[in-house]
């Protein structure tokens, strides 16, 4: 009799979620032993942390638990963190033991980049996990408390986010909401405080539709945010951050969402790499490895005009769906399918009632862009969840 295989995933982020959940759904009872190991026992909605973070939301909102996700009689869940892949002995070293697999899928999520910039991983917060937005929030609001016992000290209240991406944007929106907010309970003047948006690029948001761009910066201008573009960040202290242009701004709260690179054990496994993600073939398996697969922050995938795609949400669920079905192609000897990116739109958040987006060649903004952003987020808990997660997390 031959051995049932065994499939491990790495990571519960969207790819290794949406990985677990089509897998439980296309496989027979005893095809396949799948293991889906995840440092947390719960998913977290990474599109949603900014709110946290800002203290505009619940983390408990952005995060839903494992085992209400996956049936526990087809996957098997494993708590722990992962220290080493060993693709030789086709083995992950965790930290508390080993796991042996035939089929494996690297989902571990990404890393800070720093782009060498002195100061930055001492000295600024990350928004990448519900621990870390929690700690985001309460030590915003240690600042204003802190500012009422020294009112000398204006750096409490300058808020520093480096980078204008989506996650830059969408939490200067959050953050310039709670403002005014946080001004009333401490009893603080509001224009004390600053929000400064700095980036290296020459626009924000780069590579999005320059209209759209306008019409967020206006709105997130309005609400108070001063925009610092083509300005890179040289230095990061505990004072503050040191500009390219030699201007210093003191600030006690520095917030870097300025890139991601892929997981540093990827390459500590031997496997090419660049910025710490691997170039996948277009089944989503690391070339010269055919039991390997990649999905989310650690895969790069070219599009048709030679350029890498974004790492997004959206990207992540679409190579899970083809990981699933090349995996449980492998095990019954059929053809794979190969991955091909179909974008089905793109909406950032700017703050209460407002977004800019794409949908289509269709260009949306303000209260409809707020709304499909909800949709959007709806049909998420919906693939994962159903309607009972639907009712549970959506935010309505």
């Amino acid at each position: 009799m031959s051995r049932i295989p065994r499939i491990v995933i790495l990571g519960a982020g969207y790819g290794g979620i949406v990985t677990a959940i089509r897998l439980q759904k296309e496989l027979n009872y005893n095809e396949a032993d799948v293991t889906l190991v995840n440092k947390h026992d719960y998913h977290y909605i990474t599109t949603h942390l900014h709110m946290p973070a800002a203290g505009t939301d619940n983390p408990e909102n952005a995060r839903v638990s494992i085992l209400k996700l996956i049936d526990e009689f087809k996957i098997d869940f494993v708590k722990s963190t992962v220290v080493q892949i060993r693709p030789q002995e086709k083995k992950v070293i965790l930290e508390e033991g080993t796991l042996s697999y035939d089929y494996l899928v690297i989902g571990l999520g990404g890393e800070p980049e720093t782009f060498g910039i002195p100061g930055l991983k001492e000295y600024a917060m990350n928004i990448r996990s519900i621990n870390s937005v929690r700690f985001i929030r309460e030590h915003i609001e240690y600042q204003f408390a802190k500012f009422k016992r020294e009112p000398s000290r204006t750096d409490y209240l300058t808020f520093v986010v480096g980078g204008a991406g989506f996650t830059g944007i969408e939490f200067v929106g959050e953050l310039a909401d709670r403002i005014p907010e946080l001004c009333k309970e401490f009893d603080i003047d509001p224009s004390l405080v600053n929000i400064y948006n700095i980036e290296a690029a020459p626009t924000a948001l780069p590579g999005f539709d320059p209209e759209l761009v306008e019409y967020a910066m206006n709105v997130l201008k309005n609400k108070g945010v001063t925009f610092k573009i083509a300005t890179a960040i040289k230095e990061c202290t505990p004072e503050g951050v040191v500009l390219a242009t030699g201007e210093e701004i003191k600030s006690a709260t520095i917030i870097w969402t300025g890139g991601i690179r892929g997981n540093h054990m990827l390459e500590e496994a031997g496997f090419e790499t660049m910025r710490g993600r691997i170039k996948v073939d277009d089944t989503l398996r690391i070339p010269g490895h055919e039991n390997i697969y990649v999905l989310g922050d650690c895969s790069i995938v070219m599009s048709p005009e030679g350029r890498p795609y974004p790492p997004t949400a959206q990207i992540s669920m679409q190579q899970a769906e083809v990981c699933a079905h090349n995996l449980v192609a492998q095990i019954r000897n059929s053809e794979l399918q190969k991955f091909e990116y179909k974008p089905k739109g793109t909406v950032a958040s700017l703050g209460r009632g407002e977004a800019i987006g794409i949908v289509g060649s269709r260009k949306i903004k303000g209260g409809v862009a707020a709304v499909m952003k909800k949709v959007i987020d709806l049909r998420y808990l919906y693939i994962i969840g159903g309607i009972p997660l639907v009712l549970k997390k959506g935010r309505f």
